[in-house]
């Protein structure tokens, strides 16, 4: 996330994006705020799952990717503990 240089309001907009993305795609209903707060701590968790690989994405692009993806492991998870919960 560092070395992506985006600021906080392109992060903002890419996060909801990616967040909004990943609500589609696993089909859940979280609404704009949640959207928001999963494609940006969905592109951290991302990042650092991609890094103990050794994959490094950047750019605009990369943190929408990063994004995409741990926004949907974020809703997978948020819905692996409400079914054992």
């Amino acid at each position: 996330m560092e070395n992506a240089q985006i600021g906080w309001i392109a992060a903002i907009i890419i996060g909801g994006l990616a967040g909004w993305l990943a609500e589609m795609f696993m089909k859940s209903n979280m609404g704009v705020l949640m959207n928001v707060i999963l494609g940006i701590v969905g592109a951290i968790v991302a990042n650092f799952l991609l890094s103990l690989f050794g994959v490094a994405l950047g750019g605009w692009l990369g943190y929408l990717i990063a994004g995409f993806i741990g926004a949907c492991i974020l809703i997978a998870l948020a819905r692996m503990l409400r079914r054992t919960a």
